[in-house]
């Protein structure tokens, strides 16, 4: 029976009779595998760069808009009262804002860098906080730094 298929309810045939035969099941080689391995990592790296520079931009986003918001309730503080606010915590208890922001960078609302007006003698009310910047250090993705916005 070797090297012969045998017929009847079912057709067989020893496997040392039909000589070498590669199935289409066989697997990858590792050729194969190493390119699709380094595709997926080109990809991963080019998807984890875009994911880091999407969330610096809405961080940035996020802190023109609560700084925006600061010096408007301070601009808005200053033509109610004709004096600026002594601390941003005056603008939370006069009801200028709900609550200070926290900083989207150093995650506190504690770090927010006041600017005092220049003191002018006819008017020391004036003496106030005047303008508020970001207390986070680096550089924006257009290259100026945080603490000058």
């Amino acid at each position: 029976m070797t090297g012969r298929c045998v017929q009847g309810w079912r057709r067989t045939c020893d496997a040392r009779a039909a000589g070498p035969v590669r199935s289409s099941e066989s697997g990858w080689t590792l050729v194969e595998l190493m390119i699709v391995i380094s595709l997926m990592a080109v990809l991963a790296g080019i998807a984890t760069i875009g994911y880091g520079t999407a969330q610096t931009r809405s961080r940035e986003a996020v802190l023109k808009e609560d700084l925006f918001r600061m010096r408007d309730a301070i601009d808005q503080y200053f033509a109610d009262r004709t004096e600026y606010p002594e601390s941003l915590d005056a603008l939370v208890t006069e009801q200028y804002l709900r609550t200070i922001p926290d900083d989207p960078f150093t995650s506190s609302s504690m770090t927010w860098q006041t600017v005092l007006a220049d003191y002018d003698p006819a008017n020391p009310l004036t003496q106030g906080i005047y303008d508020v910047r970001s207390g986070a250090e680096g550089l924006a993705i257009d290259g100026s730094p945080y603490a000058e916005w």
